[in-house]
């Protein structure tokens, strides 16, 4: 009887309940982070240089041929899933383990992944010899190298693995320069020029007599602009020969021979014969090459610094709208606004607000925003460019305010929240000793909030960088041609287009055309979309436990 009525106690007591909320989020931490280290291990392994593996394969019909490429993941499925009466299984097996194997080579087999029953795998090896090509177009090519072409001259019949590596970087030094010249030199000029079209069109349209001399400057610079346009044309002309000029024999794991233009090699590599040291390293190559270059590919290759570059700039130009819309709001109606039913209704609408679907917000952006708000500044501002909108179309800035609109509420509750923390003593003795309400405000009050404020802002931050279905309407595209941020003047270009990660993974994901090579990309890029995410918000979360210190003794007084 104690013995009941001692449990009754303990239970009355509400330590139970301690005991399994502690359970509960033990689980939820132990399961977040199982998640991320399942994102991180899927997507970071994809870098490391796995071994090539050369083998003879039974076909369905009895035919063997000569395969290569790496082994990416098995799996054991049932014998009726794969064939009931396949004559390379053992009769006595009822489980099959399969194989799918990155064979690549697909302008030459017409697939980068080949599922393969191990039963059927003969004469398997690694032979030290096959290399692993990465290209601009068609993915990755498997074989062995057998000698160098110049203008279509065998020049070397048995080249070196260093003077091979020789010719790929006088290929890719070549491709900077294309690049540098096309990107930034030509982009530049076609830039200004367009500048010069649409001031040339907007004398017209403003009635300017021929005889202005604005015409003869825009002319005389055009002239200028065309001469160095030509000059780097001339030069581009000269780089294109000089690049198409190389190329090398390799042969499949069949015994094909096929010609590569080393235009189209982004890095060659024998994974079988690196040693551990150089695995490392390239391993490290690969992943600052994910991070800081350009997409490839469709997106399943290369890197993905625009997305990260888009991602991060929308976050902080939102940031910068929602903090003092929100502030603003929340001051309003916690010191000014009459406390009455009224103003519990704004709460109420602005509490709803935060369960509204994120879509609506990207269907208010592009109706509001774009064609309305924008299509007006085009025709105030940017008469010259009709009928080509200029901020009438989605843009990067359109979706910052559309982000800035779907995260205002929780900014405002937060902020309303921590101004309601801060005792009413402060105010008095602030009003007492001659200060305004506005200095009161300014001065004592909001710098006591500055820790809500973050708080909320954080919030805000963490959504905004992992929506995607307003953005797909108000402004991020699959591939954008130009960063918002370059060179040309203003610098910073709020019209434009951009890339955002959570797209990316969606585009990549859900619309990739090669599931097996864009897979690996999805939990690599998913992977650091979060770390940008801890990134932002641990950096708001100093700001705040910096200012929550300072202003922690006044809060006691």
């Amino acid at each position: 009887m104690r013995a009941k009525s001692s449990f009754r106690d303990w239970f009355n007591s509400g330590e139970p309940y301690i005991w399994l909320n502690a359970g509960a989020v033990s689980l939820s931490i132990i399961m977040v982070v199982g998640l991320v280290a399942l994102i991180m291990v899927r997507g970071l392994g994809h870098f490391w240089p796995s071994d090539v593996a050369a083998f003879d394969y039974t076909d369905t019909d009895g035919t063997v041929v000569a395969l290569a490429g790496e082994f990416v993941d098995t799996e054991s499925v049932p014998r009726a899933r794969q064939a009931g009466n396949d004559s390379r299984i053992p009769a006595d097996l009822e489980v099959i383990d399969r194989s799918l194997v990155r064979v690549g080579n697909r302008d030459y087999t017409g697939f980068d992944y080949h599922w393969v029953l191990d039963a059927a795998i003969h004469n398997l090896h690694y032979p030290e010899d096959i290399m692993a090509v990465e290209r601009y177009e068609w993915g990755n090519f498997y074989g062995y190298l057998k000698a160098v072409k110049e203008n279509g001259e065998v020049v070397d019949a048995a080249p070196d693995w260093e003077s091979f590596q020789r010719y790929i970087a006088e290929s890719e030094k070549i491709l900077g320069e294309i690049h540098l010249i096309e990107k930034d030199l030509i982009g530049a000029v076609n830039y200004e020029m367009e500048r010069l079209r649409l001031r040339e069109r907007g004398l017209v349209l403003n009635n300017e007599p021929p005889g202005n001399p604005a015409f003869g400057e825009i002319e005389a610079r055009r002239a200028s602009l065309q001469e160095e346009y030509n000059g780097y044309t001339g030069r581009l002309t000269d780089l294109y020969e000089r690049l198409n000029r190389a190329s090398f024999v390799a042969t499949l794991a069949g015994g094909r021979e096929v010609e590569l233009p080393f235009a189209k090699v982004v890095r060659a590599y024998r994974p079988n014969a690196m040693s551990i040291t150089g695995k490392i390293v390239f391993y490290f190559e690969k992943l600052w090459e994910f991070v800081s270059g350009d997409p490839r590919e469709a997106n399943t290759e290369g890197g993905i610094f625009p997305a990260i570059f888009g991602t991060v700039l929308m976050v902080m130009i939102m940031a910068v709208l929602v903090t003092p819309f929100g502030v603003v709001a929340a001051v309003y109606l916690r010191e000014y606004a009459r406390q009455g039913p009224f103003t519990r209704l704004v709460r109420i609408a602005v509490n709803n607000l935060a369960g509204v679907p994120s879509v609506v917000y990207g269907v208010f952006g592009l109706g509001f925003f774009v064609y309305f708000l924008g299509g007006t500044i085009d025709e105030l501002f940017f008469v010259e460019s009709l009928p080509a909108p200029t901020f009438g179309t989605p843009g990067i800035m359109w979706a910052s305010l559309t982000m800035a609109i779907l995260t205002v509420p929780v900014v405002i509750v937060s902020t309303e929240e921590g101004l309601a923390r801060v005792p009413r003593a402060i105010r008095e003795g602030s009003l007492a000793l001659g200060a305004t309400k506005a200095e009161t405000l300014w001065r004592t009050v909001l710098p006591m909030t500055a820790s809500a404020m973050l708080t909320g802002l954080i919030l805000a931050i963490a959504r905004a960088a992992g929506e995607v279905a307003p953005l797909m309407l108000v402004g991020v595209v699959k591939l954008a041609p130009s960063m918002p941020l370059d060179g040309n003047f203003p610098y910073l270009h709020l019209d434009r287009k951009f890339m955002h990660l959570g797209f990316h993974i969606y585009d990549v994901g859900f619309q990739s055309p090669n599931v097996e090579a864009a897979r690996p990309l999805v939990y690599a890029t998913a992977f650091l979309l979060i770390l940008i995410i801890i990134f932002l918000n641990l950096a708001a979360i100093k700001v705040r436990n910096t200012l929550r210190e300072k202003y922690r003794a006044a809060e006691q007084n």
